[in-house]
């Protein structure tokens, strides 16, 4: 479990060395790989989530992802 905690605080530690812009770039990049594993309803959840409550207007919008 220490190796899911480092790894998880590692990757914290390097999206907040970056430029805002690139940190976003390598988020989305690595969404695109794992949202390929996740089912529908897995995806939906993560984008809700992104969003938060008042995104639902928008979320509708995203629903073929």
């Amino acid at each position: 479990m220490g190796d899911l905690f480092m790894a998880k605080k590692t990757i914290q530690q390097v999206i907040e060395d970056m430029p805002p812009e690139k940190a976003l770039k390598e988020i989305a990049t690595a969404a695109r790989r794992l949202f390929n594993l996740l089912d529908e309803k897995a995806r939906l959840d993560f984008v809700m989530n992104l969003v938060g409550d008042s995104g639902e207007g928008k979320v509708s919008s995203l629903v073929h992802l």
